[in-house]
């Protein structure tokens, strides 16, 4: 039987809310809602990676097994698949489902659809649909289209944008590329309701009135 684990990446420093991952939202922290969407996924095992023994309790109490997460590849600019080559250098698994702390609305049906999608590809992320909308860059140009021949939405292919919420591989593909998805993949989609992620206060405070709303 394939081994399947997840790794919830979880640093305690954060600029933009203090202490984010552990941040209350609405009663519970942060990082409880995506352990335990995992806990109650077909993931055999739940891991948190973590350079902060505040989250490492929090992750504990919830559920969730620790691994602690070396200074060096916690910082500002470390790259998640630092963390993530760090955990597969410590623990053996057959495929690995990387969740992201700020995405609390993923649920367990997400992580499944996309474990079973992993018989036909090598990696499978989280996306969501976007329609065509005129996007202007910071110096009030227009980005990738023409003020004097605005198209039609409908014109426009439709695209998927990474929503952030998790990122499935095999161990084998991780190890080659170095890259949290690679070789042949699928996406499994997600209504934009649950493709929030907590970066900000706003945002934090636009998915509190979501969960409240969804009581």
């Amino acid at each position: 039987k394939m081994k399947i684990i997840s790794v919830i990446l979880a640093r305690g420093g954060s600029k933009g809310i203090p202490s984010k991952n552990i941040v209350d939202l609405n009663g519970k922290p942060l990082i409880s809602y995506t352990i335990e969407s995992s806990l109650q996924s077909n993931v055999d095992e739940t891991w948190v990676s973590t350079d902060s023994s505040e989250i490492a309790s929090v992750s504990s109490t919830y559920g969730a097994s620790v691994i602690d997460r070396p200074s060096d590849i916690s910082t500002d600019t470390s790259q998640s698949e630092e963390a993530l080559l760090h955990f597969t250098d410590n623990h053996d698994f057959d495929i690995m489902v990387f969740i992201q702390p700020t995405s609390p609305l993923i649920n367990s049906e997400d992580i499944n659809k996309g474990l079973e999608m992993m018989d036909e590809y090598d990696s499978v992320f989280s996306v969501t649909k976007e329609h065509w909308i005129p996007r202007w860059t910071m110096d009030v140009k227009p980005f990738e289209w023409e003020i004097d021949n605005r198209p039609m939405r409908q014109d426009k292919p439709e695209t998927y944008i990474e929503n952030g919420a998790f990122y499935i591989t095999k161990r084998k593909n991780l190890l080659e590329s170095k890259l949290r998805y690679s070789g042949k993949m699928g996406v499994v989609e997600m209504p934009l309701s649950r493709s929030f992620q907590i970066d900000t206060f706003d945002d934090l405070n636009l998915i509190n009135n979501i969960i409240r709303g969804n009581k």
